[in-house]
Order: structure tokens, then sequence, then C-alpha cells
């Protein structure tokens, strides 16, 4: 299923009306157009996407609240940040993310007794806030998508040559006392 709907500015968008997820989890794949990645490549400013798609699990999590599971894939070309040439890169990226109603009980931060924050760092993030009926999956896609973009490609082989800015005799600038001391001399 591809997406073509485009909602508040998103490169891609892929609406799931809340009221229809039931407790069954639904198997949905989802996959940008040329468009779509066009508008992404812009975003997240690389030369292009040649592919981004998931394959999710939706489902009802508690009783207001949804889950959406799933791996993102897709390629990525940047120009690399030594020759500036171009380098394709994979994006691989597990999604586990729980979305509950504006002002629902279930977003709030669970404290142990002493007032500290329980996190699992192995459980799900803590559950994102949705307002009106619908969530957009494709925009939770291109979030998790985005975190595994290398911020500096380089093509195979490629190392950072040693790079000398000056020679130690440049560094070596005259005192501005320099002067003063000849001065005295007259």
């Amino acid at each position: 299923m591809t997406s073509s709907n485009m909602k508040d500015g998103n490169e891609f968008s892929y609406l799931v009306k809340v009221g229809h997820v039931s407790a069954n989890p639904v198997q949905v794949h989802v996959e940008a157009d040329e468009r779509e990645r066009a508008g992404l490549a812009e975003l997240w400013k690389v030369e292009g996407v040649n592919r981004l798609a998931a394959d999710l699990q939706i489902a009802r999590w508690k009783k207001d609240g949804v889950r959406i599971k799933g791996h993102v894939s897709g390629e990525v070309v940047q120009a690399c940040v030594v020759t500036l040439e171009p380098v394709v890169t994979t994006i691989e990226q597990e999604i586990d993310q729980i979305f509950v109603p504006e002002g629902s009980k279930l977003a709030r931060i669970v404290l142990d007794g002493a007032g500290e924050m329980v996190l699992d760092p192995d459980g799900p993030d803590l559950p994102e806030q949705f307002t009106g009926d619908t969530i957009d999956a494709g925009a939770l896609v291109a979030e998790f998508a985005a975190l595994d973009i290398d911020p500096y490609p380089k093509k195979a082989g490629v190392t950072f040559k040693e790079h000398i800015e000056s020679r130690d005799e440049a560094e070596k600038k005259p005192s501005p006392f320099a002067v003063l001391k000849d001065w005295k001399k007259d």
C-alpha cells in the first residue's frame, strides 16, 4: 500500500484511524513514492532517497492507545564528507511506539517510591500523545528512518589525509613588543 496523501506538511504520510484499530494486530506495508522520497531528501538534506518502506503491526494498546511495531528499511544517497562523491547508505530501524490520547493517564511518566523516573531501556519508548482520531504512521516511519542516517558518510576505503594548516615558522608571529625593544636604542 502506498501512501499518497499529505497532511500538515509531512513529506511522508500514512494516516491510521484510531477508531478502526482493533486488539488483533493488522499488518501494513507502507512505501514512499517518488514525490515523497524527493520531499524526504530535501527534509533530511541528502542527495536522494532511493527507497523508504516499512512493515508495521498496528494494534490497540490498553483501552485507548495504539501500538505500532515494525521494521523500517531504506536507502539514501549522501555526499561523502571527504570526496563529496555520492555514497549510498542503508537504513534499518525497528519501531515500537505507543500512542495515547492527549491527556490520557497512560501518558504519565511512572515514578518509583523515591520519585525517580522508571524507564525500561529494552521496553518501548514513552507513549506519544495524539489529538483527534488519527495517527500518522508515515511520519513515524520517516522519524525513525532519519535516526539511522549517517551524519558523516564516507566512501568505502576513503580516509581523512593528514592536513597541516600551517608550518611552525608561520605560527611564530613577531611580538608586538619587539618594536619597542629597538626603540630604546636611539
